[in-house]
């Protein structure tokens, strides 16, 4: 595979990108985290971002979603400079991050952990309280768009699936204005058939024009739901590559460096 034939910069669905990341470079002091990061995801694309531990995708990650701002390069979120002074800016803005602690509480039910800070409220002043019936609606509704049917909204959330979890998280996300949506690892620790159930729910939340950006190392479970490939490798993208124009062995090769070890070889006349 070359460069030029199979892994170039793909054309995306979706139009202009929302989130645009151009040669970015993040140094803590002597470090060296991202080396050289382009990356955009565009409305209604599932923009996969590939990478083994210590590839350097938390940096991303976090680089993406406000949490730090880039050493060199920048960011634009729909068309302009991207400016976040938090990562509360970030998400009002509608970049969302999913992270693989999912930061729930167990024992509270989904609709609780689905409203987490955001409560409705009825009544005024001292009488103003949870609003449990909006809620319990909202929850119920938005977990069955998501292809979970709940027991009831006071289930609580430590008795769902992994899988389940996740599809809560998405789903909180979503109804709250979500228009990039991170999603870090979010199949790693699941079986077989909660990562089937959290790939269709990517699929769906694709389907309603907001932009994810699936963060993984399983090039299996990426190329089920993606439509562009972009490898992370010690700190720097190596290109992006559209759906159909790159196999999964040629995937796993560039993650595992198998690209630079090719160019070794040829260069020992293939002692290695």
């Amino acid at each position: 595979m070359t460069e030029d034939t199979k892994f170039h910069h793909g054309d995306a669905p979706g139009g202009s990108p929302i989130v645009e990341m151009r040669n970015i470079e993040k140094h803590f002091g002597n470090i060296i985290a991202l080396a050289g990061v382009s990356f955009d995801v565009r409305p209604g694309e599932c923009h996969c971002l590939l990478g083994d531990n210590g590839a350097g995708k938390s940096t991303f990650i976090k680089t993406m979603s406000g949490v730090h701002k880039p050493t060199k390069g920048e960011i634009l979120f729909e068309g302009k400079p991207m400016n976040f002074d938090s990562p509360r800016d970030a998400m009002e803005a509608g970049i969302a991050t999913v992270f693989q602690d999912l930061a729930m509480i167990p024992l509270m039910s989904v609709t609780r952990n689905f409203f987490m800070g955001r409560e409705p409220t009825k009544g005024k002043g001292i009488f103003k309280r949870f609003d449990t019936d909006t809620a319990n609606r909202i929850a119920v509704d938005e977990m069955r768009q998501m292809g979970i049917n709940l027991r009831g909204p006071d289930q609580a959330v430590g008795t769902l699936s992994g899988g389940e979890r996740q599809t809560v998280a998405i789903a909180r996300a979503v109804h709250f204005g979500a228009k990039v949506l991170i999603l870090d690892e979010p199949t790693s620790a699941l079986g077989v058939r909660q990562t089937s159930n959290v790939l269709a729910t990517i699929d769906r939340v694709r389907k309603q024009g907001i932009g994810v950006v699936f963060i993984s190392h399983n090039v299996r479970h990426a190329l089920a739901v993606g439509d562009r490939f972009t490898v992370l490798n010690r700190g720097r993208t190596l290109g992006t590559a559209t759906r159909g124009e790159i196999s999964p062995e040629e995937l796993q090769d560039l993650m595992a460096g198998g690209q630079e070890m090719a160019q070794l070889e040829g260069s020992l006349g293939g002692t290695v």
